[in-house]
Order: structure tokens, then C-alpha cells, then sequence
């Protein structure tokens, strides 16, 4: 029986993740720390909270790091955890590096150093690619990022890459696009967009109030995206590997999408900060635009090829756009009855 570390055990991956391990046998332990949000929630849900043993773990504390990775026997080592909401990284820059990009040193390191067989993997954003050099992004694509964050995740990239290239650990990187679900935080963007849309099907009044509405994402489903985390380490060699849908939809469409998915017909009419949405049926505003949710840099656009993780993976995505916003969108308004 395979043993298995998470950081961010309690977070949308994290969770997705424990289940799928979980389901192949293996024992799970994970990482949180004290203040963690939304505690067990995710946990819960999924129904696996008493089948995983947790932890207190904080990314920027050596020495607890130090004992987690002494005392826990552990085949595999996920680092999941970080300082994930690009919009907080700008008021939190030092924080964002300490916990996205001087955590993983301190993790390769104390693997290298007391558990080197243990394989690792780092997980990587399409956010390194920021102000983007090619169209699609892979794996060979060069990174710019625009945020504290992706500069972040940029330096525990390549740290975990060198590694593997210095030690010879089976470390591995996923370069992950973006990727939601039901159990996405509210303060990211989607999930943001499926519980105030939610809200208002149920008879609410507010709108959703939101910054670019041209921004392209290439959003898929989180629990795909646990999948191909587990298969990079099941390779014989490591590697870094991008997974995505190659398919990019505005901000504006997906509000379209939950729209629909909530037998709504939105309306859109304005430009720019003036911009909004309504709904025809029943005259309601459903969206508007706020310049405090611009970024100081913008990400326009990102799309990702996965051809790597599905040539030597066997990764593809299962469910499309429209199926995750329906998804979400149904999982809000049901948990509001």
C-alpha cells in the first residue's frame, strides 16, 4: 500500500486529489495549517475526512517541515499548497514568495536530504506565462509572468527542475491551467461569478461585480486535473507537463454559461467600465464592472496545449466549459435551498 503527502489537503485539489488516491488504495496524509479556510469543508463534502490523517503544516516554517518529512512514511509528496489567489499577491508579495517559492526549496531540500526515493510533485500555473510569447503555451514556452504570484511559482518551478537535474530526484511539475469546480474558494473569479448568479435565481438582487470581462482563461475540471497530477508520477522519469483543455473563454462568456445554465437570457449593454448584464426575463442587473477588480498588470489570455501529457501521460480533460459552469452553477443554487 502506497503512501501519499498533501499539502493544501483542504483546498479544491488537495481534496479532489486525497479521493482519487484514496480510491487506489493508498494511505493519505495531509498537510494544513492551523487557520486554514474553509477548514474540513471540502473534506466533508467529498465524504473522505475520516479517511485521511491530517497535519499542521505551514509552507514557511523549516523546522515543522523538517519533522512532517521525518516522522511521515510517504511514497509520494504533493505540494499543493500555496498562496493562491493572484489578486491578494500584489498587497502580500513577500508572503506569496516565501510560501510559493522558498517552500519548495525547503521541501526539495529535506526530501533530497532524509527521504530522496520519495517522488515530488510541484504544482505549477499557466500564470508563468503571464504577458504570453506563443499561442498555445507548452512546456517549451518561455515565461513572463505579471503578478507576484506567477514570479513566485516561476521560482519553485524551476527549483523543483533542478532538483531533478542536480540530485537526481523524480520531481516533477504540473503546469496546470486553470481549473474549477464546485469546491473552487468564492474568491476566485468562477465560483465567484456561480454563487452570485445562484443568488440571484433564488431571488436575490445584488449583481455580480467584476474587473475584465475580456480576460481569456482555459478553464477545465479540477478533478480531471488531480488525474494527471498522479499519472506524472507514475512515469519512470519525471518531467514537467502542462494540462489544459486548449480551449479559452472570456470572463464574459462564462458569465454567459451559468447564465444559461440558471434559465437565464442575459442582455449585455455598455462598454468598458459602464458595461452590464441583464437578465431579459425578469429585468434583474446580473453583472456590472468595478476598475478595483483590474489587475495592476493584466493576464489577457492563456491556452494551453497538453499534447505532452497526452502522448506520454494518456491525460485528456473530460468535461467542457459548459458542462463545469452548469456543474457549479447547479451546485451553488441547490446548496442555497
Amino acid at each position: 500500500m502506497k503512501q501519499a503527502f498533501i499539502t493544501g489537503i483542504t483546498g479544491q485539489d488537495g481534496a479532489y486529489l486525497a479521493r482519487l488516491l484514496l480510491e487506489k488504495g493508498y494511505t493519505v496524509h495531509g498537510g494544513m495549517r492551523r487557520t486554514s479556510q474553509p477548514g474540513l469543508t471540502n473534506l466533508h463534502r467529498l465524504g473522505i475526512v475520516r479517511d485521511v490523517t491530517l497535519h499542521e503544516f505551514d509552507l514557511t516554517e523549516m523546522t515543522g517541515i523538517f519533522r512532517i518529512i521525518r516522522d511521515v512514511e510517504m511514497d509520494e509528496f504533493y505540494n499543493l499548497a500555496a498562496q493562491s489567489f493572484v489578486g491578494t499577491s500584489w498587497n502580500l508579495p513577500l508572503y506569496t514568495s516565501d510560501a510559493n517559492a522558498m517552500a519548495v526549496a525547503r521541501i526539495l531540500d529535506t526530501l533530497r536530504t532524509l527521504r530522496p526515493q520519495t517522488r515530488f510533485y510541484q504544482a505549477s500555473t499557466s500564470e508563468m506565462f503571464g504577458l504570453v510569447q506563443d499561442a498555445p503555451q507548452r512546456e517549451t514556452t518561455r515565461f513572463h509572468p505579471r503578478s507576484p504570484y506567477g514570479v513566485a511559482k516561476v521560482f519553485g518551478h524551476y527549483m523543483t527542475m533542478n532538483y531533478r537535474e542536480s540530485f537526481g530526484l523524480h520531481a516533477s511539475s504540473g503546469i496546470l491551467f486553470n481549473h474549477e469546480s464546485p469546491l473552487r474558494g468564492k474568491e476566485f473569479v468562477t465560483r465567484k461569478i456561480t454563487h452570485a448568479l445562484a443568488k440571484l435565481a433564488r431571488g436575490g438582487t445584488d449583481p455580480v461585480v467584476l474587473g475584465n470581462l475580456n480576460a481569456s482563461r482555459d478553464w477545465g475540471f479540477a478533478g480531471d486535473y488531480v488525474e494527471g497530477m498522479w499519472r506524472m508520477l507514475q512515469q519512470d522519469e519525471a518531467g514537467d507537463y502542462v494540462l489544459a483543455t486548449g480551449v479559452t473563454t472570456t470572463i464574459r462568456d462564462f458569465v454567459g454559461h451559468v447564465a444559461e445554465a440558471l434559465g437565464m437570457t442575459l442582455d449585455w449593454t455598455g462598454t468598458g467600465l459602464e458595461e452590464t448584464a441583464t437578465d431579459i426575463k425578469t429585468g434583474k442587473c446580473v453583472a456590472t464592472v468595478s476598475a478595483k477588480f483590474f489587475r495592476p498588470a493584466e493576464v489577457e489570455i492563456l491556452t494551453g496545449d497538453a499534447g505532452k501529457a497526452r502522448g506520454k501521460l494518456g491525460w485528456a480533460p473530460t468535461v467542457d466549459i459548459r458542462t463545469l459552469a452548469e456543474m457549479m452553477a447547479k451546485a451553488d443554487y441547490d446548496a442555497l435551498a
